[in-house]
């Protein structure tokens, strides 16, 4: 992982990445692209590998208040902040949290800003996490991918868009679980999907249907009723999965639900 700011040169990135796939350590990997940067006092980098060694750079031309810390696993580091505290809340809150890591981050953005946050005010907020595990394919592997671009109240929307996007994991692995046949597993990824975010009708649905599948018919009336009182559209997909292997209920069943 590698993490520029300050006066950026998105560089960092990848030749500090190359560097530790070569072998590098990250302090090795850090100094390598300082010693050629003539800008790295206006720099602010932490890089971060599989091991948990990190290394930090803080040009003292950095605007103040300016400062990291490090530990096993961690880097917290800012620029432009009002309070010489934030980076300190970032740790000692990332250090105590517990949990899923975009719960973990979340927390410490939001630790960092009851200690002062940026002197310039708020604007926008961003999360990435990447699963440590090598992925399948080029196009997985990242867990969370969030951005608020423009906002009034940043960390107030990245939380929101987090606990969706928490939601949605469970989602996505019910689907996964219906392909193969594994309906019982599916209705409790959906179920948890459907109490994270019980405004998004889409996941309640999802859920209605793996109870109907799982003959639990009377647990998933009051469920299809609240979706269609929202958007009668769902009747009409709730018509078609049949069709496609998505629902097996009888006729009978089926007309009783789209009746609701």
């Amino acid at each position: 992982m590698v993490a520029t700011q300050a006066f950026v040169d998105p560089g960092y990135g990848p030749k500090g990445l190359a560097l530790m796939k070569k072998g590098r350590t990250p302090r090795q990997a850090l100094t390598a692209l300082l010693e050629r940067d003539l800008s790295r006092e206006g720099r602010q980098v932490a890089m971060l590998d599989v091991k948990g060694r990190t290394a930090t750079h803080t040009g003292a031309n950095c605007l103040p208040e300016a400062g990291q810390v490090s530990g096993p696993g961690f880097s917290a580091q800012a620029n432009l902040m009002s309070s010489d505290r934030v980076w300190h809340a970032m740790a000692s809150s990332f250090r105590r949290s517990k949990g899923r890591l975009g719960l973990r981050l979340m927390a410490a953005l939001e630790a960092a800003e009851r200690a002062g946050g940026d002197l310039r005010g708020r604007q926008s907020a961003a999360m990435v996490v990447v699963s440590t595990k090598r992925p399948r394919a080029p196009w997985l592997g990242r867990v969370v991918e969030l951005r608020v671009e423009d906002h009034p109240r940043p960390l107030v929307e990245l939380r929101r868009l987090l606990e969706i996007n928490e939601a949605y994991l469970h989602a996505n692995a019910g689907d996964d679980l219906v392909a193969v046949g594994k309906m019982k597993k599916a209705l409790s990824e959906y179920s948890l999907a459907s109490k994270l975010a019980p405004q998004i009708v889409e996941l309640s649905f999802w859920e209605a249907v793996a109870l109907a599948e799982q003959g639990r018919v009377e647990e998933s009336k009051p469920i299809f009723e609240r979706v269609f009182q929202r958007r009668s559209a769902w009747r009409t997909l709730l018509s078609e999965l049949p069709a496609h292997g998505l629902l097996s209920v009888p006729e009978p069943v089926l007309r009783a639900l789209l009746s609701l």
